[in-house]
């Protein structure tokens, strides 16, 4: 398990600012929900008569190690920006995960079937998140993220 998980998992799910995280949480969900997605469309392929099955096998593999290449890229983007605590950084996160979540939004007003939808509703809800992160990680200006402090208000004695 990386150090990240680790982290994760003991702080629980209470995120505020941790884009390498988030990020990483990203990058396992999409590549595990590619990998179902592929291995759907090429038991269907195969099943149907007449389908290509080998081309579909191949295409299917080629598009998985595109996808998790590009989302890998941007869990490394994500560690950078908040490991450096970067304005800069934290900006081009914002900017593609925007760009992911149009995607997402148009493959899910696309869809083909409920395993395309349910896969790119997760991948639009995980890019809004992200993009939530890393906003908050912009505007603290490279200093120190903390949640709002609740002003507690003291009784008076009469």
């Amino acid at each position: 398990m990386t150090i990240l998980a680790k982290r994760a998992i003991m702080k629980g799910v209470k995120l505020t600012y941790e884009t390498a995280i988030a990020t990483f949480i990203q990058f396992i969900v999409l590549s595990l929900l590619q990998i179902v997605n592929g291995i759907y469309s090429v038991a269907t392929t195969c099943s149907s008569d007449g389908g290509d099955c080998v081309s579909n096998m191949i295409s299917s593999l080629i598009f998985f190690i595109l996808i998790s290449i590009g989302v890998a890229a941007v869990w490394l983007l994500g560690f950078a920006a908040q490991d450096r605590r970067s304005k800069r950084l934290a900006r081009l996160l914002i900017a593609i995960e925007g760009f992911i979540a149009l995607i997402e939004l148009f493959d899910a007003k696309h869809y083909t079937d409920f395993l395309g939808l349910f896969t790119s509703l997760v991948g639009l809800v995980m890019a809004l998140w992200i993009i939530s992160l890393a906003f908050r990680l912009m505007r603290s200006g490279g200093g120190r993220v903390v949640a709002r402090q609740r002003r507690r208000r003291v009784p008076r004695d009469n």
